[in-house]
């Protein structure tokens, strides 16, 4: 959510921003195509995208690298009817610029990735979608304030901090202890 701290849960992996354009499911969607995909969008929001590369590296698949608690901020609002096809979308790190595109410049259409997503599984009322994200993805640390905007809509901010409950990295669900 907005204004809410993005917790690292592995201070000492690289953790990685990603500004992306979100879009809000609003209706039961499976294998639709994409000239009707659309019809099926609720709305859009600003999405940040938080990855852990390391678990990314270590792990070669994407689901556990992005889905920490407070990974995924996305916010404030929702914006249904409205054209996104050609919307700045950018990210500030610290007050300074890092990411900036515009959606014209995405190489899929937001009704390409709906229609793709639909084709492996239900897309259900509420789900969200991330777009992808433009060039400029950097490293986040403790202390970090992060300005995701898209066009005038009101931005998402978020601050970054250590997870009160962050351990060092152990691998493997039945890992071995010692007394």
């Amino acid at each position: 959510p907005h204004n809410v701290a993005i917790e690292i849960a592995f201070p000492e992996h690289r953790t990685d921003f990603e500004v992306e354009l979100a879009v809000v499911i609003g209706a039961p969607t499976k294998n639709v195509s994409v000239e009707n995909a659309l019809d099926q969008v609720f709305g859009y929001t600003i999405g940040l995208d938080i990855t852990d590369r390391d678990l990314q590296k270590q792990e070669k698949q994407f689901s556990r690298c992005k889905s920490f608690d407070t990974y995924t901020p996305i916010g404030p609002f929702v914006y249904a009817d409205v054209d996104v096809s050609d919307v700045s979308v950018e990210l500030r790190q610290n007050g300074e610029l890092r990411q900036t595109t515009r959606t014209s410049r995405m190489i899929y259409s937001i009704a390409q990735i709906v229609s793709f997503a639909s084709q492996s599984l239900t897309l259900l009322p509420g789900d969200v979608i991330l777009s992808g994200t433009p060039a400029g993805v950097g490293p986040i640390c403790a202390g970090d304030q992060l300005e995701a905007a898209i066009d005038n809509w009101p931005r998402l901010e978020n601050s970054v901090v250590i997870a009160p409950d962050a351990v060092p990295r152990q691998t493997g669900p039945n890992r071995a202890t010692t007394s």
